[in-house]
């Protein structure tokens, strides 16, 4: 299956974004760790209930313009249909999506979102000022993940209106402009609420994150 960050964001783009996060946090005490991933799950349910759906369906209709009735030519047909169809759904992000509930595709990038958060040491800084802007590609879903430091002063609707920003820039195809603003929105909210501070360095990468 192809990787979403590579055809969403390109060399360009994530050093743009890189200026982006150093410009911001010259601004404020505050931390911005931009990751961009492919997926949050490769959902292989998908793939099954997807390949057993339409092969039923593709099986039957062949069975019944064929002429050829008989139960083993159908389980053939649904064999041969079933196969194909995985494979199809495999591969194509597009057609998976269609058979993966939008529930799942929320838990499964909350929890992929906070995961990465840990394991990306977004946590280590000595005030506990880090953000974390967790962008999943396949489920279009966006989460901001901020520190005890931060969580204790900014409200969730202040991260949630940058959220719903980069979400839209996503489906209109411009989602290198949307994560720029983005980081440049949430480099003023870290400033009105941790401002740059004498001896402030930078503690954490500015780099973009990626992961297929």
């Amino acid at each position: 299956m192809s990787d979403l960050v590579e055809k969403f964001f390109t060399p360009d783009d994530r050093k743009r974004i890189e200026e982006a996060v150093r410009d911001a946090e010259e601004q404020t005490a505050g931390e911005i760790v931009v990751m961009a991933v492919s997926s949050s799950h490769h959902y292989p349910a998908a793939n099954l209930v997807g390949g057993m759906s339409t092969g039923y369906l593709l099986a039957l209709a062949a069975a019944l313009f064929s002429g050829r009735d008989h139960m083993w030519d159908f389980t053939l047909f649904f064999v041969l249909f079933f196969i194909l169809c995985n494979e199809l759904i495999r591969r194509s992000w597009t057609l998976k999506r269609l058979f993966v509930r939008r529930s799942d595709m929320a838990e499964e990038v909350e929890e992929g979102a906070l995961k990465s958060f840990y394991s990306k040491a977004v946590f280590d800084t000595v005030d506990h000022t880090g953000i974390l802007i967790y962008i999943s590609l396949f489920e279009h879903r966006v989460r901001i993940v901020a520190d005890k430091g931060i969580s204790a002063v900014v409200e969730q609707r202040e991260w949630d209106d940058i959220v719903q920003h980069i979400v839209r820039g996503i489906r209109e195809k411009r989602q290198a402009p949307a994560v720029v603003e983005a980081v440049r929105r949430c480099g003023a909210v870290l400033q009105r609420h941790v401002p740059a501070r004498p001896g402030d360095r930078n503690e954490l990468d500015d780099r973009m994150i990626t992961r297929q």
